[in-house]
């Protein structure tokens, strides 16, 4: 038996652990592409069900196509009155990721995937209902409203935005939703994506697969940068005080969250896009304080640490500019990342076998039991 070969490393980075046809990440050139079109591209001329449908098909929708799949996903936003009542009673200082993560839990007991050849129909209902689940709970839980889970906003980032505020988003806004979850929506093998892929494998169905890339992405280290990002922004008054604080972070060694990525070297091309609309969004509010501080931060962590912004700093300021409650940034990422997720589900599938790595053993050598009496 050929010895396994051991795979240097922290975290496995630079390790080639699979195939996808859906994204490129860091690679020369490209920065970031899907189906082969640079993410900055499909920010300026797209909306979010055209990349959702670029993802799932693998073609640019045309007219018709995307009017269909908007009209699909229309049909499927609201949710089932059980998970309604389970909603409910979650708690309302609980993480938000944990109420996200126990819909689609949920949801795989009450519309269960009994075999793969609905798929489709089951990414395309966990993508309609996400806007649904989070501001159902959140609003409930901080108001005891409930709310109607249906809006008259013809895209899931305008939706999203109605059934948060409860009344018709401006056009910017739902431009800069729209931006926000196709900058979101597919990142290769990262560890969300990953943890879905190995679920995937063992042909699990699609809910539980997702439920556990959910479960990644909760940790800090990977969901969650842009919420940290806010808090550290709202610490500081000026721009002066940002700048002289983050030099005392830094030299108590603390860890800034939302600057340099594991595979993007020199610039997040995502951040590129963001940053724009936060400042669009900062003029339009008259914003004096939020995106200064941002931007003194951003040159403060450059000049000091080469570290770039990647997509989540600017993130932080732009959902505060749309008034959107820090403990939905992340879960506002799941109504994103869903797409990809259930993507490389399909693409697993496809072309499966299971995936179990071998491990290297560190620990003691091969020993005896002693008798119990003898100890």
């Amino acid at each position: 038996m050929a010895e396994a070969k051991v795979l240097s490393g922290a975290g496995l980075r630079g390790q080639i652990a699979g195939q996808t046809a859906l994204s490129t990440v860091g690679k020369e050139g490209a920065g970031l592409t899907y189906r082969g079109y640079d993410v900055r591209d499909l920010a300026e001329h797209c909306c979010f069900e055209e990349v959702a449908y670029l993802l799932f098909h693998g073609e640019l929708p045309n007219a018709q196509q995307l009017e269909d799949y908007k009209a699909r996903l229309k049909q499927w936003r609201d949710i089932p009155d059980v998970l309604k009542e389970v909603l409910e009673r979650a708690p309302s200082n609980a993480h938000p990721m944990d109420v996200m993560r126990t819909a689609c839990s949920v949801l795989g007991m009450l519309e269960p995937e009994h075999d793969f050849s609905k798929q489709q129909d089951k990414a395309d209902r966990l993508l309609a209902m996400g806007p649904a689940v989070m501001t159902y709970w959140y609003r409930f839980s901080h108001g005891g409203v409930r709310i109607n889970c249906q809006s008259d906003e013809d895209t899931l980032g305008g939706h999203f935005l109605a059934l948060l505020h409860g009344r018709k988003p401006t056009e910017l806004e739902t431009r800069v939703m729209n931006v926000s979850l196709i900058l979101y929506a597919e990142h290769e093998f990262n560890a969300s994506t990953f943890t879905a892929r190995v679920c995937a494998s063992t042909l699990s169905d699609i809910y539980s697969c997702i439920t556990g890339a959910i479960g990644s992405l909760r940790g800090p280290l990977h969901g969650g940068a842009n919420e940290a990002a806010m808090e550290l922004i709202e610490r500081f008054n000026t721009p002066e005080e940002a700048r002289e604080g983050l030099l005392g972070m830094l030299e108590r060694k603390e860890k800034i969250m939302g600057f340099g990525h594991a595979i993007y070297k020199d610039s997040d091309p995502r951040n590129e896009v963001i940053k724009e609309w936060a400042k669009k969004l900062a003029e339009l509010v008259g914003d004096t304080k939020l995106y200064p501080i941002s931007e003194a931060i951003d040159q403060t962590m450059w000049e000091q640490k080469r570290l770039f912004p990647n997509a989540d700093f600017y993130h932080a300021s732009a959902y505060n500019f749309m008034g959107i409650p820090t403990p939905l940034f992340t879960p506002i990422f799941v109504c994103s990342r869903v797409v990809g997720w259930c993507c490389h589900v399909f693409e697993q599938r496809a072309n499966n076998r299971i995936i179990r790595p071998s491990a290297e053993y560190v620990g003691v050598e091969q020993r005896k039991v002693v008798p119990l009496a003898q100890r």
